[in-house]
């Protein structure tokens, strides 16, 4: 009989605890949906219609395209400008650039070139006048200029210089003329600078002077006792 008893006490062999029996299986925890604020959604529809009308008006501005004029070749300063020197372009132009419209290129034809012209470049009115750079009563002298002596400046048409007397050594001393105090010196306007040459960097400057002073420069020159001096912003 107490064998009986302790078999019916001993435990099932891979029995599970009644607990363990009786329970499910595990449900995943629940995770809640994020809420959507009205607000965030409405500050997301304004900004997205705001970028479209930009958007919008960027190609409205694209699409706003005006004829202008532009060079085809080059046109040295000083130039009469024909027919066969300009170009027509449809651009988008910026308020701020003034260039010459495609219905205005009568009145430029005809006109000099006030600057140097370089194809592909829009014209405008700036760069162009009626007037000769050459004056009535003055003289055009070029000059050339060694390396040492071109200003770090750079040279533009319009610029008013000083050309110096600058005598060879031992013909007066501290290049003072006989009589008078301190070199002597001619103003003169720059009408057109030439880039440097090849090899011996020379650079030619075209200066305008009075007619009664352009054969003593010329004079200078010839006896490499001219030197070229700028003319302060002010006296420009």
């Amino acid at each position: 009989m107490s064998k009986t008893k302790e078999r019916s006490a001993a435990p099932t062999l891979g029995a599970l605890p009644q607990q363990a029996q009786a329970a499910g299986p595990v449900a995943p925890p629940r995770v809640s949906a994020r809420r959507r604020r009205p607000g965030v959604i409405a500050l997301s529809l304004a900004l997205i219609a705001a970028g479209g009308a930009g958007v919008a008006v960027l190609l409205l501005q694209v699409g706003d395209r005006t004829d202008v004029v532009t060079v085809v070749r080059d046109v040295q300063v000083g130039q009469v400008l024909t027919e066969q020197d300009l170009g027509k372009a449809s651009v988008a132009l910026d308020p701020a650039v003034k260039a010459v419209r495609v219905d205005k290129m009568d009145s430029v034809v005809g006109k000099r070139a006030a600057v140097e012209l370089k194809p592909g470049s829009l014209l405008s009115p700036s760069q162009v006048t009626k007037d000769s750079l050459v004056k009535a009563g003055e003289q055009l002298v070029p000059i050339g200029l060694k390396p040492e002596q071109v200003p770090a400046t750079t040279l533009v048409p319009g610029q008013k210089v000083q050309l110096v007397h600058v005598p060879p050594q031992g013909a007066a001393e501290a290049g003072e003329e006989p009589g008078t105090e301190g070199p002597r010196s001619i103003a003169g306007r720059v009408v057109k600078a030439s880039k440097a040459a090849p090899g011996t960097g020379v650079v030619v400057v075209d200066v305008a002077t009075t007619a009664a002073d352009g054969p003593t420069v010329a004079a200078w020159v010839s006896a490499d006792a001219l030197r070229l001096v700028l003319d302060s912003p002010e006296n420009s």
